[in-house]
């Protein structure tokens, strides 16, 4: 098991010292490493797509990350549907072109919005008229956004229809403003000529390179691992998979504890050990699926903000900390901008975790935090069996 972890952390990125001076090239190598950056709305720390890169690369100026993903002149990365919504680099734009044509054709995992396409398909191609016509709109500028529907999350029609027209590929998102607000235009208005007209491998192709993308980012997986990390069916994935492993790209293996026979990437690099420190997103891409982290880590984790007050053992917003290979702890955290203070609302550490080392390094996280986010001042004032040695150790 060991050595499956290390694989996992090192593929991940976490078995190399931070740069010293983390800029716009060290953030896209990752984003090709890794392959995507989840994104999530939820704002109490910082939004999700920016700590990845935080964490493997400590405090970095999130301005690169912003202008890679919505300004025209230096963008380097798009939004589309990669494990869920996600910023990809754009070299993996006509890898997802198969997608697009099947979301036209009304396939793929979101149907109630190919099914209100087939409904309405007058009122969508009207929706994409108008912002061909008038340029980069949010949903709520278009002509028609007083219409109001019922269907996904109350969205209103033009929300409905944008969102497939995105999920088609024939939008996408332009950029981002106030409170996160995609602003979509004509994807061929928006990426670059060359991507738009790179050649589109077909379906088979370019399922077997987005598995070869996971698997690199995985460095050891299941194939339910594999075809999870760009969202790919049981059908579509197999196939891939069985030509993987004999081109060499894949070698079945096992690990003890497995139940699941696994994959080691022919690339993967297997260190002897791994020294890591880090604080990790809950949509961090070596949390993404729980099962593994478990076989991995040994460690039981959820997401607060998406389970009941009740129920939540350790908080809202809970950010595990990486301590060599292992975690550690778990740490509620939020930004509190108004005062300049990173509140630690929660500190748990876990049952095999020395509480003095878990604090020391949560304490140099934490600063680097409050560092990256312009905060001024740490409170550690909440709860749990870790706040007492953290405190101790501020």
């Amino acid at each position: 098991m060991d050595f499956a972890r290390r694989i996992a952390l090192a593929a991940q990125g976490f078995g190399d010292a931070r740069p010293d001076n983390p800029g716009r090239r060290h953030l896209l190598a990752l984003a090709e490493r890794l392959g995507l950056f989840q994104i999530d709305s939820v704002n109490v720390l910082a939004r999700a797509h920016y700590l990845p890169a935080f964490s493997r690369l400590g405090p970095y100026d999130t301005k690169h990350l912003d202008a890679a993903a919505w300004t025209k002149r230096r963008r380097a990365l798009f939004e589309y549907w990669g494990r869920q919504a996600s910023l990809l680099p754009l070299s993996l734009y006509p890898l997802m072109h198969w997608r697009m044509v099947r979301a036209r054709d009304g396939e793929g995992r979101h149907k109630y919005l190919a099914r209100f396409a087939s409904e309405r398909r007058a009122y969508v191609d009207e929706v994409l008229h108008e912002i061909r016509d008038r340029g980069p709109l949010a949903a709520g500028e278009l002509s028609s956004a007083e219409k109001t529907g019922s269907g996904w999350w109350s969205w209103s029609d033009a929300k409905v229809a944008v969102e497939y027209l995105f999920w088609a590929g024939l939008l996408t998102v332009a950029y981002r403003r106030g409170a996160f607000e995609r602003v979509y235009d004509l994807t061929e208005r928006v990426l670059p000529a060359e991507v738009i007209s790179a050649p589109h491998p077909d379906a088979a192709d370019a399922q077997r390179e987005l598995l070869r993308i996971a698997a690199g980012a995985l460095g050891i997986a299941t194939d339910t691992e594999l075809r999870a990390y760009f969202q790919l069916s049981i059908a579509d994935a197999r196939p891939r998979i069985s030509e993987l492993v004999e081109a060499g790209t894949l070698l079945p293996v096992s690990v003890e504890g497995w139940k699941q026979p696994a994959y080691l990437y022919a690339g993967a690099r297997m260190p002897r050990r791994i020294h890591a420190q880090a604080l990790l997103s809950p949509f961090d891409p070596l949390l993404n699926d729980r099962d593994r982290v478990l076989r991995l880590f040994g460690f039981h984790y959820r997401i607060g903000l998406y389970t009941p007050r009740e129920q939540r053992s350790h908080g809202y917003y809970v950010l595990p900390l990486l301590l060599g290979e292992r975690i550690v702890a778990q740490l509620d955290l939020k930004a509190d901008r108004a005062n300049g203070v990173l509140r630690v609302m929660a500190a748990h550490a876990e049952a095999w975790a020395d509480r003095a080392d878990a604090a020391a390094a949560a304490h140099a996280e934490l600063n680097a935090v409050a560092r990256w986010q312009g905060l001024t001042d740490i409170d550690v004032s909440g709860r749990g069996n870790l706040v007492q040695a953290l405190t101790r150790t501020a």
